[in-house]
């Protein structure tokens, strides 16, 4: 089995356009959630978000290329290229050949979906763009970044709700440790900012009017985010044979099912994947500093997450540290996992651990450290995160510090 680290990561989010710009907002325990700003705001009961503000598209792309872009596959390319700029790596030849790309996604082209329904129900056209299929479609985004480096090794998209970008980055591990590929672009995007996107969580009645407090006794709901995160995953010795610099160590994965409820979260799911990870990595309870945790902000969640901790780790989870940066960024839904991805590199390669932020009142059942509004130093030599999706498909991913 072949060693699997990471060698470069990009991102843009409602934190910041850059991977740095994100992690320099963890550090700052900054809330980039805020009022919302898109087309029939008043017909919505939700009007807040973690929007990407500040951002132009005609400054990344040119005309042709918006007209098969949707935003989601537009930040996806955004991080990438951060991404494949920071590890140095250029794909050409036999590394182009048998690299590829895994991205997850849950929604995939949402915006186009909402603009092409508003024009054939509310406008009345009888007709959509050309390009209304390539720029909807999950597979997107994976399909451009292939082309965008000339990445002809595996390439597909993964769509597992909130646990797509921990599943996509699952399966690149697994690729490259099999030895399937030698590198691979990975990660997830999301964009369901829309008015449609929004009227249909609203449906759900899981959303906070205010604030994603995570773990806090005054929690109220989950507040959706959009953005992304790209990672270049790479074998080992082939980085180690360039001279590259390494983020952090990939050494575990476990997916599993809850087999149980289409939203309720599963105590025992939970478990049973985060205790996968760990035998999966060769690490015991004990050698976890850090859990980035799925941490929504709803009640079920959060107590379902924190009693999933507590029966894996017994006595050691009292010298864990757990947050959600959900609170910072909010919920990316499909790409969640991988921008959550950036706070365990963060911990494993700084020594800073992100806060949940928003934390006011402590609850008796979610009585973890979770790092409460501030940022915190401390030595971290191994951490997981955590993916709790609808409909019960868990993902967890456990890291290591080089």
């Amino acid at each position: 089995m072949k060693r699997v680290v990471i060698t470069g990561q990009g991102s843009i989010n409602a934190l910041g356009h850059t991977a740095g710009e994100t992690l320099e907002g963890f550090r700052e325990g900054r809330c980039a959630i805020g009022p919302l700003d898109l087309r029939d705001l008043d017909r919505l009961s939700i009007q807040i978000g973690g929007q990407v503000r500040g951002y132009d598209e005609t400054a990344h792309f040119t005309r042709q290329e918006l007209s098969l872009y949707d935003r989601f596959t537009q930040f996806a390319l955004i991080a990438a290229r951060e991404a494949v700029a920071q590890s140095g790596l250029e794909f050409e030849g036999e590394l182009a050949k048998r690299s590829g790309v895994v991205l997850g996604t849950a929604g995939g082209g949402v915006n186009t979906w909402d603009d092409s329904y508003r024009a054939v129900y509310e406008e009345g056209k009888n007709r959509v763009h050309p390009f209304v299929v390539p720029r909807l479609m999950n597979s997107a985004a994976t399909s451009h970044l292939s082309m965008q480096w000339n990445l002809t090794g595996p390439g597909f998209t993964v769509s597992t709700a909130c646990a797509s970008s921990n599943h996509a980055m699952g399966q690149a591990f697994n690729l490259i440790r099999a030895g399937v590929a030698p590198a691979m672009l990975t990660g997830g995007s999301e964009a369901m900012l829309c008015f449609g996107g929004i009227k249909a969580w609203e449906g759900l009645r899981v959303m906070s009017r205010d604030a994603c407090r995570p773990f806090s006794a005054d929690r109220n709901g989950m507040v959706q985010g959009e953005g992304a995160a790209i990672f270049v995953f790479e074998e080992y010795e082939h980085a180690r044979a360039r001279g590259a610099t390494i983020l952090a160590e990939v050494i575990g994965f476990a997916m599993g099912s809850d087999a149980a409820d289409i939203v309720m979260p599963s105590r025992e799911g939970a478990a049973r994947t985060i205790a996968g990870a760990l035998r999966d990595a060769g690490v015991s309870p004990g050698d976890v500093g850090y859990i980035n945790a799925h941490g929504t902000g709803t009640a079920a969640n959060d107590r379902t997450e924190c009693a999933a901790v507590r029966d894996v780790f017994g006595a050691d989870a009292d010298k864990l540290m757990i947050s959600s940066t959900k609170s910072m960024h909010g919920h990316l839904i499909g790409g969640t996992g991988a921008v959550e991805l950036l706070a365990c590199v963060m911990a494993l390669r700084e020594g800073v651990v992100a806060p949940t932020v928003g934390y006011n009142a402590p609850d008796p059942e979610c009585d973890l450290d979770v790092v409460p509004n501030t940022a915190r130093e401390a030595q971290v030599d191994v951490a997981l995160s955590n993916a709790f999706a609808f409909g019960g498909l868990n993902a967890v991913i456990a890291l290591r510090r080089v």
